[in-house]
């Protein structure tokens, strides 16, 4: 027995001997005996070569292996250790050979170093929003609003495909640069199908950021308007959750918000009034804009003061190249622009102007009526050096109104933006902006010989960072304060005959400090996160004397007459010259979780809890150019809003459609509502009419975009409800609405939206949308009574009724007789219909006698029907 224990011990030795030298090969070094003949190509058809050839075979990533195009083998007879050395160190690849499988990792690029570059069109103008790729892998960065983009390389010979929207795409090498220029160049090819391919729609898989919509200057420039005149707000209203307050005007509701709860920034300056001619036109030169985000929920710390939205409009850049102007001539306004560059190409302008003339056509009529705008954009920009660039934004817009000679008005926005960008490294940059922004309204009655003025002024400092840590993680962080000098109302007499004695109303004096910071983190291939925290603050100074009143109530509840009545002071309490009369503080956080279910979909989840310190006088659901602002104070506390919102997102058939649905919740704390018959106008106790209630909102939201092809468009829809809620304050006060919730004037239970457009040809290009929303809220009076010979209408419950459904039709034709033509003067016409049915949409709803019997009648109060334009286009 023993023996043979012996001998079989023995027998497994040898063979173990035997197999020392194959498994050493295995799991170690290839030897070099190991020769193969290889013929030159791409890597993953060398190491094709190898698999055939010997008894090896290789397991790898298809993205790190398909980016080398060219193995750079030319043909003969390699060692294999002597290949796979080779390739380890041109392109920073590991093999590890385990049992005959050899596993090829690329090297990690903790230790390269970061691209930061600039895409520029033709003229050296940048493009923002351009799309640059590492080949071969999943890293991916979008250029900011100056063209700008930081990117970190994979390996060494890293390629960055880099393209944009009707420019032809272009692929660069840095190799050992750190710093590069990208030129696209407009694609002009002529094939047989235009197929258009804009990435901006696709939907964001991996990135965290969700409930924002981005629309280019191309996609508003297609979606037909009123009067020919392209408007980047109107074009809003195609997005869920975006609605109108009617047709003709101003303002637009985001899931079921108020209008002034909307933050509208241009080029990081607050726009208080944010239309022309009461809503016909909006305030935003469309040949002046770049692009502009709308932000609905899950909103970056960066923003802040305001709890519904944030409308980020960016400018565009001037030519840096060479001088361009372009223009267009309409029915009633014409606008014209010009850029270029100053400085021997270190810096470039731009400047455009618009105006409305529909007023001279009046006066060739012997009618003395008269309404028209004007606005002036301008934008500068001046490069110091390679890390140091200066920017000068500026805004100038005024409405004037005059009827019959006995009634005028003007009123618009100014503003202006200094800011400096630096950057520290390629990791690190900052941007510091000093910014001033002014909204002003003047009125004139000359029949009672007074003249009434109100404004809001703004001074404001910024200085935001950005810091790219790693490929993994990086922070936004920063301060900004905004110091407020509100006056609410100005009343002088025009004359020395004049019955009006000078009343100034108190102003009111504010600073809003807040601190932020931002950041994004890649935990996993699958799972991104972008939290924040921001900090906000509120000052409310004198000088002004603030009224007291018994038990601290401004507005009192009559209960013989079961209604809300102003209080009446006991005293006042001077508050002097810069001494703090009351202040507020909120923390905000914000989170946004994205965790992709493949390449092509994700499920993302956000929260954001905001607070808004100013606020909006106003019992009107649009708002008028009289409404005025007031800060927060005594009886009068911030809003503050708390958000959720889950959503689905998936790009199919190749990114050729994409789809975005979202369900949110969001409350509004301290949301104003007023007793009924409130006197908002040159009141200088606007505490007296104000009561503090709350408000709600949740829907669905979906969103379907065609992205490819001849045709392309989106299919929007919203599914929601807005309520609010104002209770009493004792159980003996019933508040608003006995204390129930109602719905809020924003209510709009669903919203439908089709817009597309159709390359026909070379020439004619062809635009449709198509918008239907449930009728706006109103409280109709349910029956009368008679008081000492006056009849007196009854209402019951608030906003119980509604106007009839809202809808339109709208289409659009462009013709371009040269469309080859790519210098010189260059033309396009524009032929549009707005309400191509005529629909007879309901402003208002009043009621009257009937002239002949007498008995009461509604009567609907309808702005527009069907409203055909030309426009004539132009640059060169």
């Amino acid at each position: 027995m023993m023996n043979l224990l012996c001998k079989r011990a023995t027998l497994f030795v040898l063979i173990i001997c035997g197999h020392i030298p194959t498994l050493m090969a295995q799991e170690g070094n290839i030897p070099d005996n190991v020769r193969v003949r290889l013929k030159p190509g791409s890597l993953r058809s060398v190491l094709e070569q190898v698999q055939q050839q010997t008894s090896y075979s290789f397991a790898y990533n298809n993205e790190e292996i398909d980016r080398v195009s060219d193995a750079g083998i030319k043909q003969g007879e390699y060692s294999l250790a002597d290949l796979l050395k080779t390739l380890k160190q041109k392109y920073q690849l590991n093999f590890k050979n385990r049992n005959g499988v050899i596993y090829v990792k690329r090297k990690k690029s903790g230790t390269l170093r970061s691209i930061k570059g600039r895409v520029l069109d033709e003229s050296g103008g940048p493009l923002p929003q351009a799309n640059v790729l590492e080949k071969g892998t999943s890293n991916g960065v979008v250029t900011d609003m100056n063209g700008n983009f930081n990117i970190r390389i994979s390996a060494e010979d890293a390629v960055l495909a880099v393209s944009y929207l009707g420019y032809l795409s272009r692929e660069i090498r840095p190799g050992n640069k750190t710093a590069i220029n990208v030129d696209l160049e407009p694609d002009a090819a002529l094939l047989d199908e235009v197929v258009v391919t804009d990435r901006r729609n696709i939907a964001e898989i991996k990135k965290p950021q969700m409930s924002v919509n981005r629309l280019s200057a191309e996609q508003i420039r297609k979606i037909p308007a009123v009067l020919g005149e392209t408007d980047p707000l109107k074009s809003l209203l195609q997005l869920p959750g975006v609605t109108n307050a009617g047709e003709a005007s101003s303002g637009f509701n985001v899931r079921g918000g108020a209008a002034d709860q909307n933050l509208i920034l241009l080029d990081g300056s607050p726009i208080f009034s944010d239309s022309h001619l009461f809503g016909f036109f909006s305030v935003f030169n469309a040949d002046a804009i770049s692009d502009m985000e709308l932000y609905k929920g899950g909103i970056p710390s960066t923003f802040g003061g305001r709890v519904s939205s944030v409308l980020d409009v960016h400018q565009k850049t001037g030519d840096y190249q060479g001088f361009h102007m372009n223009g267009g001539i309409g029915l009633i306004s014409s606008r014209l622009l010009a850029e270029g560059p100053f400085a021997k190409g270190k810096g470039s302008f731009l400047v455009a102007g618009r105006s409305s003339y529909a007023h001279l056509f009046l006066k060739l009529a012997d009618n003395d009526n008269s309404a028209y705008f004007y606005d002036l954009n301008t934008k500068l920009n001046y490069r110091l050096n390679e890390n140091n660039t200066l920017y000068f934004s500026g805004y100038f817009g005024r409405d004037i109104f005059n009827f019959n000679k006995s009634f005028s008005s003007s009123y618009g926005n100014t503003m202006a933006n200094l800011r400096w960008k630096h950057d520290f490294s390629d990791k690190l940059s900052s941007d510091l902006s000093l910014i001033y922004s002014d909204y002003r309204f003047g009125l004139e009655l000359d029949a009672q010989d007074f003249q009434w003025d109100n404004t809001i002024e703004t001074y404001s400092a910024k200085y935001d960072l950005r810091h790219h840590l790693s490929d993994n993680f990086s922070l936004h962080y920063g301060a900004h304060a905004t110091y407020y000098d509100f006056n609410p109302g100005t009343l002088k007499p025009k004359g020395e005959d004049s019955g009006i004695n000078f009343e100034q109303l108190d102003k009111k004096y504010a600073l809003e400090p807040a601190f932020y910071i931002d950041a994004e983190h890649k935990i996993s291939e699958k799972l991104s996160v972008r939290y924040g925290l921001r900090y906000s603050m509120f000052y409310r100074y004198g000088e002004q004397d603030v009224n007291v009143y018994e038990d601290d109530r401004a507005v009192v509840f009559n209960p013989d007459f079961h209604i809300y009545e102003e209080g009446t002071p006991v005293g006042s309490t001077h508050y002097g010259s810069g001494e703090t009369i009351a202040s507020f503080d909120n923390l905000e956080p914000r989170i946004g979780i994205s965790y992709a279910l493949n390449d092509n979909a994700s499920i993302k989840a956000s929260y954001n809890r905001m607070s808004q310190y100013l606020h909006l006088l106003s019992n009107t659901q649009s708002p008028t150019p009289i409404n005025i602002w007031t800060p927060s104070g005594p009886f009068i506390e911030p809003q503050l809003l708390d958000q959720v919102a889950l959503g689905f997102f998936k790009n199919f058939r190749d990114e050729a459609y994409s789809l975005e649905t979202e369900v949110f919740y969001k409350k509004v704390k301290n949301r104003i509502d007023y007793i009924d018959g409130a006197d908002l106008i040159a009141n200088n106790d606007i505490e007296q009419v104000i009561l503090n209630g709350k408000a709600r909102s949740y829907g669905l939201e979906v969103l379907l975009r065609k992205n490819t092809g001849r045709l392309t468009g989106w299919l929007s829809y919203t599914l929601s409800r807005a309520e609010q809620k104002t209770v009493g304050r004792t159980p003996e006060e019933p508040g608003i609405n006995n204390g129930d919730w109602y719905l809020s004037p924003y209510d709009k239970l669903h919203n439908l939206s089709l817009t597309g457009g159709y390359e026909l040809n070379e020439k004619w290009s062809l635009g449709g949308s198509f918008t239907f929303q449930t009728g706006q809220t109103y409280t109709y009076p349910k029956g009368q009574y008679e008081i000492g010979g006056i009849m007196v209408p009854n209402y019951t419950s608030r906003n119980e009724d509604r106007l009839p459904s809202y809808h339109h039709l709208d289409v659009s034709a462009t013709y371009t007789p040269k469309p080859k033509k790519k210098k010189g003067w260059q033309g396009e016409w524009v032929f549009s219909i707005y309400n191509l049915y005529s629909r007879k949409n309901s402003a208002s709803v009043s009621f009257r006698p009937n002239e002949d019997t007498g008995i009461n009648e509604a009567v609907r109060l309808s702005i527009f029907g069907i409203i055909p334009s030309v426009t004539y286009n132009f640059k060169f």
